[in-house]
């Protein structure tokens, strides 16, 4: 199988994703195989949903229609352009994949079989129902991917490298049992946004994205705010009220309570409008329902900050900040080249 048949395929399974829209859910009868995986993918993203509430109907349709407009000849041409994939010699890639938003892993999944190897899939237990479907779906397009894609729940083993995701935790874990393979290992990040205050409404609201988007669950979102001294947040808040019906979730409602009753017993101070809470924190991390925030004095200085703070951050939400920033209302929405951590996957398993 070669570089272009396995790009055909990719490009089928986008054109059978496109039927998944945030607006609508509607079939195709021009897409292959769709009397066999249509129906059959409408019952999986019912039931990612029934086990594990925060991938609502509304999150999960939000990443298929990402996907189906990322699976297309141009943007795929577009990504690989710059490799060569003439020398390949085909490896077993195991990949830990996290479960924080739908199909996080996908990107790696995507990697790994346009690169030319196979792939094993180790899933998170909170997100395992949409991507073994997918791969169903691959394989009748291209019959040469069957026995290149294998999902195991037990230890890993015969592999030749490794890409997994996880906690510091447990990247301190992958890091010394996965010593001896070639490997990516990727920890916590979050996101940040900075601020001037000379931001337009629509800037703002778009950020409102960037913040709820996935309930704040995935390292693209923004999980704090650098602000400028005396920065007034009414605007700030203005623009976010529309995301006001996501404290009818129960489970974002619950850590709400949870961690506004934290903040009260300890005496924070914090700013609050019912169902976002804001803390000046110099952590990156936020919990669920709380965005941190921190002042600056310059922003030479903050570049200075951000650069030493490299490995904590994934994304930089800004206008005119820095050459690899990320516009207000895109961090879930990433190009193919957007790597996790800065860290190109093509390179890596074309040099394994």
């Amino acid at each position: 199988m070669n570089l272009q048949q396995r790009i055909n395929a990719f490009v089928k399974l986008g054109d059978f994703l496109s039927q998944f829209s945030s607006k609508n859910i509607q079939k195709n009868d021009n897409i292959l195989y769709n009397d066999l995986f249509f129906d059959g993918f409408r019952h999986q993203i019912q039931l990612a949903y029934e086990h594990n509430a925060w991938f609502t109907k509304e999150n999960v349709l939000f990443a298929l229609e990402g996907w189906s407009k990322l699976l297309t000849y141009r943007t795929i041409n577009q990504w690989l352009d710059k490799y060569s994939f003439n020398t390949v010699d085909s490896k077993k890639v195991a990949i830990i994949m996290a479960g924080n938003i739908p199909l996080v892993g996908f990107h790696d999944f995507l990697s790994v079989l346009i690169s030319g190897h196979s792939v094993i899939v180790k899933q998170s237990s909170n997100d395992k129902h949409l991507l073994p479907f997918l791969a169903k779906y691959i394989e009748h397009v291209e019959p040469q991917f069957k026995g290149k894609i294998e999902f195991i729940e037990e230890k890993l083993s015969n592999f030749d490298a490794v890409i997994a995701t996880g906690s510091d935790n447990t990247a301190r874990y992958f890091e010394f049992y996965f010593k001896n393979k070639p490997s990516i290992i990727r920890k916590n990040r979050n996101s940040v946004a900075i601020l001037t205050g000379h931001e337009s409404e629509s800037q703002l609201l778009n950020l409102s994205e960037d913040i709820f988007r996935y309930y704040g669950l995935g390292c693209r979102n923004v999980s704090k705010l650098f602000v400028p001294k005396d920065y007034n947040f009414e605007a700030f808040f203005k623009a976010m009220y529309h995301w006001h019906p996501i404290i009818n979730q129960n489970k974002y409602a619950n850590n709400y309570d949870y961690n506004k009753a934290v903040y009260l017993m300890s005496e924070f101070a914090m700013l609050e409008n019912g169902f976002l809470m804001i803390k000046e924190d110099e952590s990156y991390s936020s919990p669920i329902a709380t965005l941190f925030y921190e002042y600056y004095e310059s922003i030479d200085r903050l570049k200075v900050k951000l650069k030493t703070d490299k490995d904590y951050i994934q994304c930089i939400v800004s206008e005119g900040f820095t050459n690899d920033e990320v516009s207000f209302g895109n961090t879930q929405r990433p190009q193919l080249w957007d790597y996790a951590d800065n860290e190109d996957t093509i390179a890596f398993l074309l040099k394994i």
